[in-house]
């Protein structure tokens, strides 16, 4: 695959786990970066993220939503063909709260890929990613859907199971 269209299945990638993911949309997940097997995406700040109201601070759940999300974009951009992933283990260090009244950004890199795990740094930071709100070390299952195409996994709504089985 030539390094444009690398580039091109990366950002249409992050794109679609951006707006395919309600949570990601809801947070209004953006990705600045995507390659090379590092990712940069921003949750920008407003009141609906907000944790605390009298602080202003954006919720841990926010950052960790982030993190995970930057982490699974950086894998993909580490592969050199598209699979399914599935987080297997996010350990996040909180360091500091995110300033107040601030974007939150993520940085992801995804530093080792084996035949079936994929292991990712990831820090959270408003300017810089050396004064981190937290650092994050994960680990994705690489191919979690077992070679099975998109959504075979998925059981169809109780309504069409039972016409199905009358049929």
């Amino acid at each position: 695959m030539s390094t444009q269209n690398a580039a091109d299945q990366h950002r249409l990638i992050a794109n679609t786990m951006n707006e395919g993911s309600p949570q990601a949309r809801a947070l209004g997940f953006e990705t600045l970066e995507i390659g090379d097997a590092v990712a940069i995406l921003k949750v920008p700040y407003r009141p609906e993220v907000v944790g605390d109201p009298e602080t202003g601070v954006i919720a841990g759940g926010v950052v960790t939503t982030l993190l995970d999300h930057a982490s699974g974009q950086a894998v993909h951009a580490a592969l050199t063909q598209w699979t399914s992933i599935a987080t297997l283990d996010l350990r996040i260090d909180y360091m500091r709260p995110a300033e107040p009244g601030r974007d939150v950004l993520a940085r992801a890199h995804c530093y080792k890929v084996t035949r079936s795990v994929a292991f990712v740094r990831a820090v959270a930071y408003e300017d810089d990613p050396d004064n981190p709100v937290a650092a994050a070390q994960a680990a994705f299952m690489l191919d979690s859907s077992a070679g099975k195409k998109p959504g075979a996994n998925f059981k169809p709504p109780r309504g069409q199971r039972e016409a199905g089985a009358k049929a």
